[in-house]
């Protein structure tokens, strides 16, 4: 029985879902200018951020349709593209998002760090 590779799984596992949380916060964080959804896959993957299409195509229509992001067709390219950026309310809610992140950050380090070092 190889019990790292049995670990390895579930910490990928886990590591997912830690991640999956975050995605809405990374995006958000990346479309203070127009960008398109492929533009903005890339961006993050060299950032080491990998999101699949699968997944951030509908979080960009969800964020779309919950008036987090304006939108804008481009025809003037070789292809039309459909362009997002933070609209004033995303702007703010992404703020806000940003700001409770950083609170539970602090606290997730003093949990797991600091209390354990007593």
């Amino acid at each position: 029985m190889n019990d790292k590779l049995d670990i390895q799984t579930h910490v990928d596992k886990l590591s997912t879902e830690m991640r999956r949380g975050l995605t809405v916060l990374v995006v958000m964080s990346q479309l203070n200018e127009p960008e398109y959804a492929y533009s903005l896959l890339k961006k993050l993957e060299e950032k080491g951020f990998e999101i699949s299409q699968d997944a951030l195509y509908p979080l960009m229509r969800k964020l779309d349709e919950q008036g987090y992001l304006n939108s804008d067709w481009k025809v003037d390219e070789s292809r039309p593209r459909r362009y997002y950026q933070l609209s004033s309310l995303g702007e703010a809610v992404y703020n806000a998002l940003k700001a409770e992140w950083k609170e539970q950050f602090e606290q997730v380090i003093h949990i797991i760090y600091q209390e354990n070092e007593k």
